[in-house]
């Protein structure tokens, strides 16, 4: 069959669909060097904008669209489809639809998608491609699913003119436990980005409190917040910011550096960052890892007042830590590591952690080998790793990849939705699903062992 694939990228859709030996008639691809790989791995030369080429589409059978995430994405600022920049992408889409009623749609998008604006946006995406004339299903799938270790869940969203009462979506072919990310990994590779000693240093620092903690008690589920040991600030009923100064002065900011005889700004500034809200109240959450933390302080004091010399000159994001192996070994150095804002997270080296586009800080680190991964490395983990040709710069691959669709994924959905066998009569009767119904299908999916990301 004939496929166009919009907002092709890297060719996530490509690559998948070629191999269960479909032919691609069109793309696009709005930015240029990715367009120029796009021609040099596949052999065909995306237009541009699709807001000026979606008139040159050729008549086809198979739409493949990965329109851009970033409004609807936790990460961005959640415009939708009011985007100044991509929100009015989806309409092109649907005048595609319209105008060629290709048999079938195969669509991808993040996870908060389904939940964007209250699920009015999830609902405003049903209903047009309703009216375009298909019926639709999604799911949340993740790579780690199919034997690819990476954890990182994606909207699916499947159509077909026909209905899809044939559809059956992929079962999953792997668990957790039989994955690992030495799969993917190349041994020291020569052109990996090395740790930097500062990097080096703040994972001995952790680490060194790892060995001193009692083994017979489990390291903390929640994000260990430095900050916290000693800090006495309320946090509770009301936030330390919305107190007079007077008021505030009898307490301890981080660390437990006094407040006493400080001017407000002084006393902020000593406060740590999330604590220092122009509003009443914390959020819930907030509340409760600040009431973790000091708890866990007050048990274990001893070995921590000793212990945190050594990382009081940390920038504040190297001052926490999320450690996500549960009953793992206590060692840093054999698990993969992801630097983030909200500190470093330390998760069981059995899949890496998903893929972002916004940053290389957060490319997955290789501790046992003190360096990140290299750009090679993470093109595998979205079943890539053919691909000829990648962008030059690793800041370019790592912004591609991260925005990539996974091949391994789409195949898995693909060779399920277009080998349906036609309706016997009439167009099948499966119909999208509305906003209301999503609760009660998170808890099936979620039971499934495919559960909504946040």
């Amino acid at each position: 069959m004939r496929f166009i694939d919009l907002f092709a990228g890297l060719g996530g859709f490509h690559q998948a669909l070629e191999y269960l030996g479909h032919e691609c008639v069109f793309a696009s691809e709005i930015d240029a060097n990715l367009a120029e790989l796009y021609e040099r791995n596949f052999g065909v030369k995306p237009s541009g904008d699709i807001r000026e080429s979606y008139k040159e589409i050729p008549p086809h059978d198979i739409l493949c669209a990965g329109f851009p995430c970033q409004p609807f994405s936790k990460a961005g600022e959640q415009l939708g489809f009011d985007c100044p920049q991509w929100g009015d992408l989806f309409e092109y889409v649907i005048r595609t639809l319209e105008r060629h009623t290709p048999r079938y749609l195969l669509i991808e998008n993040v996870p908060n998608l389904l939940r964007h604006d209250r699920g009015r946006t999830w609902e405003r995406v049903c209903e047009r491609l309703r009216n375009a004339g298909y019926s639709i299903d999604y799911r949340l799938l993740s790579p780690h699913m199919f034997g690819v270790p990476q954890t990182r869940d994606r909207a699916l969203i499947v159509g077909a003119r026909d209905g899809l009462a044939a559809f059956s979506w992929p079962t999953p072919t792997h668990n957790a436990d039989e994955i690992a990310v030495t799969s993917i990994l190349d041994h020291a590779p020569a052109d990996a980005r090395q740790l930097t000693p500062a990097a080096i240093e703040y994972l001995t620092a952790w680490q060194a409190l790892l060995d001193r903690l009692p083994k017979d008690e489990r390291l903390p589920s929640f994000p260990i917040w430095a900050m916290e040991f000693g800090a006495t600030y309320p946090f509770r009923v009301q936030t330390p910011l919305s107190l007079s100064a007077k008021d505030l002065g009898s307490f301890k900011g981080a660390f437990g550096q006094s407040l006493r005889d400080l001017k407000k700004s002084q006393m902020a500034a000593l406060l740590p960052a999330y604590a220092r809200s122009d509003k009443r109240e914390f959020p819930a959450w907030k509340v409760e890892f600040i009431a973790r933390n000091r708890a866990y302080y007050r048990k274990h004091r001893a070995i921590i007042d000793a212990w945190l010399p050594a990382i009081r000159e940390f920038a504040p994001s190297f001052q926490k830590l999320e450690w996500n192996w549960k009953d793992g070994p206590r060692d840093l150095w054999h698990t993969i590591i992801q630097f983030r804002a909200s500190g470093i997270r330390a998760k069981r080296p059995n899949a890496a952690p998903s893929l972002v586009a916004l940053t290389t800080s957060q490319v997955p680190v290789i501790p046992w080998e003190r360096r990140y991964m290299t750009m090679r490395e993470c093109s595998r983990l979205q079943s890539m790793g053919d691909l000829e040709h990648l962008p030059e710069t690793q800041t370019a691959a790592y912004k591609a990849l991260g925005n990539a669709v996974n091949v391994e994924v789409v195949k898995a959905v693909a060779t399920r939705l277009l080998a349906m066998p036609p309706p016997l009569s009439g167009k099948g009767e499966h119909h999208a699903l509305r906003p209301a119904d999503l609760a009660t299908n998170v808890g099936r999916r979620r039971a499934d062992g495919i559960g909504l990301a946040s």
